[in-house]
């Protein structure tokens, strides 16, 4: 892992603390706010993630047609993970909810719906995560590090 990445996402992930998570809909707002999907730090980040991914250091794992990697398991109370993708991937449940902040890479891609910037799970939700209409890169922010793989 790239510790300058590690470097730039930790400040992220301090500010991601104080996000309302338990009411998504005003946890966007929130990260509207504070986190601003066309602001200088998610540039930053994107520019970054993209570079990792191209150079393989991000995404050194693989199935079938979705990259992924740990990026940290704990890094400001959050697990990190980044993932590549343009298919269904594995159903999961978020105990203490998730917060993505997802980047299109190709085509007109979006996640569970959603066109590129942030998505938020409450706790307790449960989903399949599936990008339709291109490539994204998403970036996992779980509190606690707590996720529930759950049979498809």
């Amino acid at each position: 892992m790239d510790e300058t990445f590690l470097t730039l996402l930790a400040p992220l992930a301090r500010t991601l603390r104080d996000c309302p998570i338990a009411d998504p809909k005003a946890a966007r707002a929130w990260l509207d706010e504070h986190l601003p999907f066309a602001g200088a730090t998610i540039t930053a980040v994107r520019a970054a993630a993209v570079a990792g991914a191209e150079a393989g250091w991000l995404l050194p794992k693989r199935n079938g047609t979705i990259r992924f990697g740990r990026v940290a398991k704990d890094l400001e109370g959050f697990s990190v993970d980044a993932v590549w993708m343009s298919d269904p991937g594995p159903k999961h449940r978020h105990p203490n909810g998730e917060i993505d902040l997802c980047f299109a890479i190709d085509g007109a891609p979006r996640f569970d719906g959603n066109a590129e910037g942030w998505t938020v799970y409450g706790p307790d939700t449960t989903h399949v995560p599936t990008v339709r209409g291109g490539t994204m890169l998403i970036l996992y922010f779980l509190p606690g590090g707590a996720i529930e793989f759950l049979p498809s």
